[in-house]
């Protein structure tokens, strides 16, 4: 059985290489040929963003984009607002935030990993913004006072946590009354093999996490979330994920029906009850 510090570890050390390849120029994978957040080709990260959203952003912040979505968009971020982003990576969701939400508005964006934050940084610094700040910390432990944001947003990050409950617990906790989850994730759509769940590599390539949706609407409410809406984006097929598969120990062939549409990308919407 995978323990929870080991998930933990395995995703730092993965994505902290994954951010060192980045800075370094050399970024050839970060979980796996077909694992969530390569970039390219990759089914569940290509073409999230149009050029005119990126084209005046460090390249490096768009390298190190490790989505599954475009969770800045689903938000719809006002001017003046407070935008929590959790498990901000090289900081392309925070700094587009901070854009939408302007001079009057702030940006946090939260990472527990040391290369991804220096990296972040180092965007936020090319790209010139000031109404942004990266924090070091765990999304189960969010380092900001209680109903202190007014939208948190995630970008394929809440399907690596092992402790799921205390992420949305916490992010219930920071939003002010009225306040929006708005995350992209990925998520089951029936359940899978066990020993596919369990194992590490893929918690880190964003599949074994995944919550089905039944389960993520209900963990949503017990939260005290209202107005869950779960929205498909994509539907990954079993080809689309068969080398890495393999790479995983499995063969592809013989599980392909299994897992073939078994998880999507979605849009994951719930409010914060107004007079909570």
């Amino acid at each position: 059985m995978t323990s929870t510090v080991q998930i933990k570890d395995e995703v730092k050390r993965k994505y902290g290489e994954f951010a060192e390849q980045v800075r370094d120029g050399t970024e050839a994978s970060c979980c796996g040929p077909s694992a969530c957040g390569c970039g390219g080709t990759d089914p569940i990260t290509a073409d999230l963003y149009d050029q005119a959203q990126v084209r005046n952003l460090p390249p490096d912040a768009v390298h190190a984009s490790l989505g599954c979505g475009n969770p800045t968009a689903l938000a719809e971020l006002g001017p003046g607002e407070t935008v929590l982003d959790l498990g901000s990576g090289g900081g392309i969701d925070v700094l587009l935030s901070a854009r939408r939400v302007g001079e009057t508005g702030k940006a946090y964006g939260l990472d527990m990993t040391d290369q991804m934050l220096a990296l972040a940084r180092e965007n936020q610094r090319k790209a010139g913004v000031d109404n942004v700040e990266f924090l070091k910390g765990e999304i189960e432990a969010i380092p900001l006072p209680d109903a202190s944001v007014d939208v948190v947003i995630s970008n394929c990050v809440i399907n690596l946590s092992a402790d799921k409950d205390r992420v949305l617990a916490e992010a219930f906790r920071v939003l002010r009354p009225g306040g929006r989850l708005a995350v992209s994730d990925v998520v089951r759509r029936r359940p899978v093999r066990e020993d596919l769940r369990r194992s590490i590599e893929l918690w880190v390539g964003c599949v074994a996490g995944a919550l089905e949706e039944s389960d993520y609407r209900a963990r949503l409410a017990a939260a005290g979330f209202v107005g869950i809406d779960i929205e498909p984006t994509r539907i990954y097929r079993a080809t689309d994920a068969s080398a890495f598969l393999a790479e995983a120990g499995f063969d592809p062939d013989a599980i392909a029906a299994e897992v073939d549409g078994a998880f999507m990308s979605a849009f994951v919407r719930a409010n914060s009850p107004v007079g909570r």
